[in-house]
């Protein structure tokens, strides 16, 4: 029986730059970009499930194209539309199941989209 994540005190969900190597501790791993990493192939980037919908939207990911200043609207227009995405449900569900590595390919490894998916999937527990 799956318990309610409200049920859950703590999930087990992390972030990881696809183009790091896979480790057996990373769990479920989900790539969660809309485009495939450059350069990588499916081997290398050992993804479980590729959830592209679960990214932010095309407008939006090229609207911030990785500008610091634009983090905080961001994050909020990228919270905005998770809240609406059946995406979450799966990653969730995942989540519920144990430990959920979320990857991406983005350089910058504290300004991207994993971790406001991240931090979105915890609050919702």
């Amino acid at each position: 029986m799956i318990k309610a994540y409200g049920d859950f005190t703590e999930m087990d969900i992390q972030i990881k730059r696809a183009y790091e190597s896979a480790d057996p501790a990373d769990g479920y791993r989900i790539l969660v970009d809309r485009l495939w990493p450059r350069g990588l192939t499916k081997e290398q980037v050992a993804c479980d499930l590729w959830l592209k919908e679960i990214a932010p939207t095309t407008n939006l990911r090229k609207w911030f194209n990785h500008d610091h200043a634009k983090w905080a609207e961001f994050e909020q227009r990228y919270r905005d539309e998770l809240s609406v995405n059946p995406g979450v449900k799966t990653l969730l569900d995942k989540a519920v199941e144990g430990k959920l590595t979320l990857l991406y390919g983005a350089h910058d490894t504290e300004c991207n989209q994993a971790v406001v998916l991240r931090n979105y999937l915890l609050t919702q527990q």
